[in-house]
């Protein structure tokens, strides 16, 4: 580490420890100059040696482990994007990848969702499971609220739902696609362990996704058209693009734009259509 970074990481740490309520930690009250915990508060929650620690603040000593890194951000309390941060000051890269499970969203992100009106759009998790969706993807892609949680993940849907398989124009490209960027996404957020089960199913119903699994492609989210037959509103192009949700990064937003004014008029008869008389009155 370069002296200025030494200071920038002490600074940070010495920051972090002041805005901590000793009396909620167990700490006593009595005698204490500065707001927040003492060097040596923070050291015992880290199980590192008080000197050891001061020694970090003041940017002695060489650069920490990624373990004492984990330690100290524990015992600062710190959140997940500040303890990126002090692992990118200390070491000059973020922490090991830790997954964590989505648990929904939140009202915001459904706004979001909802003033899309016309454009078919959701949210996945980076083991490709819907957790939310607005009118113009049940009315274009499927609505998923009529299916169980665990049926509404894109894989089990391209490779065992048949009327999923019929909208696509060229099945096999998307199928492929899909498997790659979804291994790209599963190793980016270290889910592999997470999906197993999952990928062992797939393998087990299905010999295309075995096949284009034991491919080991992967592949990138890049902007493209994709193609539907709806059963009603006919051949539909659309714009793709996802985008990841800042704050969440068990999250990512997909959205499908009309690519033609064509496209984007019967996909608004769709969700018309689909809206509930009660609703429509309103």
């Amino acid at each position: 580490m370069t002296n200025n970074t030494e200071n920038l990481l002490g600074t940070y740490l010495k920051d972090r420890r002041a805005k901590l309520d000793p009396a909620a930690l167990g700490f006593a009250l009595t005698r204490r100059r500065t707001p927040g915990l003492r060097r040596e508060e923070v050291a015992q929650r880290a199980n590192v040696s008080a000197t050891w620690y001061t020694w970090l603040e003041q940017g002695r000593g060489g650069a920490p482990s990624a373990d004492v890194l984990d330690r100290i951000a524990r015992a600062l309390m710190l959140t997940e994007i500040e303890r990126e941060h002090i692992f990118l000051l200390a070491l000059g890269r973020p922490p090991e990848v830790r997954y964590q499970a989505a648990e929904g969203v939140t009202p915001r992100l459904q706004r979001v969702l909802d003033v899309l009106t016309y454009s078919p759009a959701f949210i996945k998790t980076p083991t490709w499971d819907v957790v939310a969706w607005n009118k113009a993807a049940a009315a274009v892609l499927g609505d998923y609220g009529s299916v169980a949680p665990e049926q509404r993940n894109i894989l089990r849907r391209i490779f065992c739902d048949p009327l999923t398989r019929a909208k696509q124009l060229d099945w096999e490209s998307v199928a492929r696609f899909a498997v790659g960027a979804f291994r790209a996404d599963v190793a980016r957020a270290g889910a592999a362990k997470n999906v197993q089960a999952l990928v062992d199913e797939l393998c087990a119903v299905s010999p295309e996704f075995e096949t284009m699994w034991r491919d080991n492609d992967v592949r990138s989210h890049s902007e493209r058209t994709k193609y539907l037959r709806h059963p009603s509103a006919g051949l539909l192009a659309l714009e793709y693009s996802a985008f990841a949700v800042d704050g969440r990064s068990d999250l990512s937003l997909v959205i499908y734009n009309p690519a033609t004014p064509d496209d984007a008029e019967r996909i608004a008869a769709l969700v018309q259509a689909a809206v509930p008389s009660s609703e429509a009155a309103a």
